[in-house]
């Protein structure tokens, strides 16, 4: 027999959860954002839970990013990435 557990969750993750939903959603119609939603979630699924200022720095960033890519214009996500020279 599988017994399932109840995985209680804080409000923070409630909030990301809710917002990888809104993204999706909001990717449905956008051809190629939804592999690249999904990359984004999960690399950052390894930042710490303790890390509440990181994450909420990037719940924050994210709630941007969805207005822009809800907006009808919208082609294509930007991403910003170190460079090897800024290192």
């Amino acid at each position: 027999m599988i017994q399932h557990t109840m995985v209680r969750h804080s409000k923070l993750q409630k909030q990301v959860l809710t917002l990888y939903r809104q993204f999706l959603r909001a990717a449905q119609d956008k051809p190629g954002f939804i592999p690249r939603i999904r990359d984004e979630f999960r690399a950052n699924a390894a930042i710490k839970k303790t890390d509440v200022m990181h994450i909420e720095y990037l719940y924050r960033r994210a709630q941007r990013q969805l207005e822009l890519l809800k907006d009808v214009n919208t082609k294509q996500l930007g991403s910003f990435s170190k460079s090897k020279e800024d290192s």
